[in-house]
């Protein structure tokens, strides 16, 4: 026999309320869906077609051919090796970096401890932007840096921390400080035991930092585009898509940009996808473990 499940009656109210949160949630799918059905599906169309706008939302006749010409006028070996370079380097630096600040911040007693994690957790809010590339790219030049990606790795590298060092430290809090005395009996320093007990234990809340500063590196534009404007083989895949947009004859070809941007979603798809189900139990973890 079938079980009888109880059902749960809504109030009048309570019927509204949820009716407005399922058309705001609604509203704001569309509004994040929006901008990139709207490069992919422009990408088939011809350049004229987006141009001269109109109300079509698919393309009158879908050209396959806006992929091959921006596969042909980009370097996109060149700038796809040059984005993972930036995007495997961001990460890389950021998990070293976060993880370690996030086990000293919760497992070291020292001077001005929490002055300086709430300088840390300010900057989560805090974005100075453009203003700092003016410095950092002389500082490239004064330390003669500036010819490579590294610049750009290292300083993009430090521009998500704050996020980042808020989520491991929140998380290594909730790990018992038991193991870490049983380690400390067992004749672990201080470092062996980040390495060898904390860090595999951190492994939602790493999954969650490989993908956004994954993300951030492959998605980063001004600075790539500062630091390689007078040497094409460092652009990354953001500044390259962007250069098609001057391939046509006289008007913006921005079918072969649109083609050229839809090419560059993908491989953050890809990582968002593996990844996705760790995604949002470490971010939850970091956050509210702490």
């Amino acid at each position: 026999m079938a079980k009888n499940r109880a059902q749960i009656v809504y109030s009048p109210q309570q019927k509204t309320i949820r009716g407005l949160l399922w058309l705001l949630l609604v509203f704001m799918t569309l509004v994040v869906i929006f901008p990139v059905a709207y490069v992919i599906l422009g990408s088939f169309k011809e350049n004229q077609e987006l141009l001269l706008g109109g109300s079509n939302v698919f393309p009158q006749k879908w050209i396959i051919q806006n992929y091959i010409d921006a596969w042909e006028q980009a370097n996109f070996a060149v700038y796809t090796k040059n984005s993972l370079i930036l995007s495997l380097g961001v990460m890389v630096l950021s998990l070293i970096i976060s993880t370690m600040a996030g086990y000293v911040f919760s497992r070291k007693n020292f001077w001005g401890k929490e002055i300086i994690y709430g300088i840390f957790t300010a900057f989560m809010f805090i974005n100075v932007g453009s203003v700092s590339l003016r410095p950092l790219y002389e500082l490239a030049v004064g330390v003669n840096i500036h010819t490579s990606l590294w610049p750009v790795v290292l300083f993009s590298a430090g521009g998500g921390q704050a996020t980042y060092i808020f989520l491991c430290r929140g998380y290594v809090n909730s790990v018992p400080r038991e193991l870490d005395e049983a380690a400390r009996i067992d004749g672990c320093t201080f470092f062996q035991t980040y390495y060898q007990i904390i860090l595999p234990m951190l492994k939602p809340v790493l999954a969650t930092i490989a993908i956004l500063s994954f993300r951030q590196g492959w998605n980063e534009y001004i600075m790539p585009r500062v630091f390689t404007m007078t040497n094409d083989n460092l652009r990354p895949l953001t500044v390259g898509v962007n250069m098609l947009k001057n391939a046509g004859d006289g008007a913006a070809a921005w079918n072969i940009m649109f083609a050229g941007a839809t090419i560059a979603i993908i491989p953050i798809l890809v990582v968002f996808i593996c990844f996705s189900r760790y995604f949002m139990g470490g971010l939850t973890a970091g956050a509210v473990k702490g």
